[in-house]
């Protein structure tokens, strides 16, 4: 099953408490989803060759829910297609323990990317074969590291 978390919906506070605070109401709510998760796709524009900071925010309010979890990445922007973010957020996810997929979806001038009757992508853009491939792989990785986890739980 796919569980789509929109930042703007999970509404998380954009400032992290204390290690003996309570924890906001917003970001228990999340937690349990997060952990269910075998795999994560994250999506996001490249703003100033980074990522925005609610998706940093996001990030940071959890911990044990990437571990030895795969993530791919979708990001879209102006020439780069988002990579600057993505080379940046694979840093971040590394730093959780969780696998970064080598290979992002991007989308380069996405604007560009609509059919001339206004639907998306275009049918021959290239990002179908990434999304393709990049989701394969996921999937891939996915199952061995779930099977690696349910055999042998993971201690970073």
């Amino acid at each position: 099953a796919t569980d789509i978390v929109d930042l703007a919906d999970a509404r998380l506070p954009s400032t992290l408490t204390d290690v003996d605070e309570a924890v906001p109401d917003e970001v228990a709510a999340l937690a349990p989803r997060l952990a269910a998760a075998d795999a994560f796709v994250v999506v996001t524009p490249e703003y100033n060759h980074s990522f925005p900071a609610p998706l940093k925010t996001a990030i940071d309010w959890y911990y044990r829910e990437w571990h030895a979890k795969p993530v791919a990445f979708v990001a879209y922007g102006r020439e780069s297609g988002g990579l600057h973010a993505v080379a940046q957020l694979r840093e971040v996810f590394s730093e959780l323990h969780a696998v970064a997929l080598p290979d992002p979806i991007t989308l380069p001038r996405y604007w560009d990317q609509f059919a001339a009757d206004g639907s998306w992508p275009r049918a021959s853009a290239g990002c179908n074969d990434q999304a393709t491939a990049t989701l394969d792989r996921l999937c891939w990785w996915a199952r061995a590291l779930r099977s690696a986890r349910t055999h042998s739980p993971y201690i970073p």
